[in-house]
């Protein structure tokens, strides 16, 4: 089996110096290709769609700019506002998301953040995936696991196996 120990999530919690609770996550994907090639399927729309949701993407990447995540389901619009905050390329993208949830009004306080950090090594990317999340958890969240698609494996197949 070929690069079996690939993904690596390692999972942590943190606080902000405001003492409130942060939940941070963070994973670690190995890619057989170079960060240029990485860098792409992280950031050009038609490329993100394939193993982001199927979301369309809105933004510039300029820094303070916003960022749409669109999607649609069951015959409805789901979006993802937020800003970007950094950009810089083949090495650091971060942006802040608001997450559209019955009990939370869009403020600053309820955006979460993604960061996406890539390191080469001889054509081998090693991409950091963290997110920051100060939001509190849903009322009726429990505490099963994930039942969505892995993204991360998505992106690996998209850039290992499926782009040129």
């Amino acid at each position: 089996m070929r690069n079996a120990r690939a993904l690596e999530p390692r999972r942590q919690a943190n606080s902000n110096l405001l003492g409130d609770h942060v939940k941070t996550s963070d994973s670690i994907v190995k890619i057989l290709a170079p960060a240029g090639k990485v860098w792409r399927a992280l950031t050009i729309p038609d490329l993100v769609k394939q193993w982001q949701y199927g979301s369309d993407l809105l933004t510039t990447w300029e820094p303070g700019t916003p960022i749409v995540f669109r999607n649609e389901w069951n015959g409805q619009i789901f979006e993802q506002k937020g800003t970007v905050l950094e950009f810089l390329p083949e090495a650091r993208v971060k942006y802040s998301l608001f997450f559209p949830r019955p009990d939370l009004e869009d403020i600053s306080e309820h955006r979460f953040f993604m960061t996406y950090e890539l390191t080469e090594n001889d054509g081998t990317t090693s991409l950091l995936v963290r997110q920051e999340d100060p939001r509190p958890s849903p009322p009726d969240e429990s505490s099963g696991g994930d039942d969505g698609p892995d993204v991360l494996a998505q992106l690996k197949e998209l850039v290992e196996i499926k782009m040129p």
